[in-house]
């Protein structure tokens, strides 16, 4: 029975899998998006996710906790100089996975998995959707309150 079993072991042993999280994580906090398999991408997810959340408070204890799972001083720089700043006001869900199909030689289920923050193209719909949104309630708002004729004081 898998009672409590909740990780994918991804058919390697611990510490192949310990080291191929964290070389992933370092490559997506250098890159800010990378292609793999829905599988990994969702391990990475599980992995990555607590250590965004310890990025957003810079203390040595966070640092050095951060830097026990990843080894990797540029990726720790990076993460708290740059990537804390943008995720400072977000409570959570701070990556994104984006199916892209099945590789060609076995037919693995692939996606891209990125930071949310990061998706210029994403970020400049979701803007220009809010504006219109905002401006077209203002337009019916307009159009829904009758023009109201007062006398002219003398």
């Amino acid at each position: 029975m898998r009672h409590n079993k909740k990780f994918n072991h991804l058919n390697r042993t611990a510490s192949h899998r310990a080291s191929m999280l964290a070389n992933m994580a370092n490559s997506l906090i250098m890159h800010k998006r990378i292609n793999t398999t829905v599988a990994k991408a969702k391990a990475l997810k599980r992995y990555i996710e607590p250590l965004l959340t310890k990025a957003k408070l810079d203390t040595t204890h966070s640092r050095r906790v951060v830097f026990q799972e990843l080894q990797n001083k540029e990726a720790v720089t990076e993460l708290f100089r740059e990537i804390s700043q943008k995720i400072a006001n977000r409570p959570g869900g701070y990556t994104r996975i984006l199916h892209t199909g099945f590789r060609l030689g076995d037919a693995a289920d692939m996606c891209m998995i990125e930071l949310v923050d990061y998706n210029e193209n994403m970020l400049k719909e979701k803007a220009a959707k809010k504006a219109s949104r905002t401006r077209r309630s203002k337009k019916s708002s307009n159009a829904e309150t009758p023009a109201v004729e007062t006398p002219a004081a003398e």
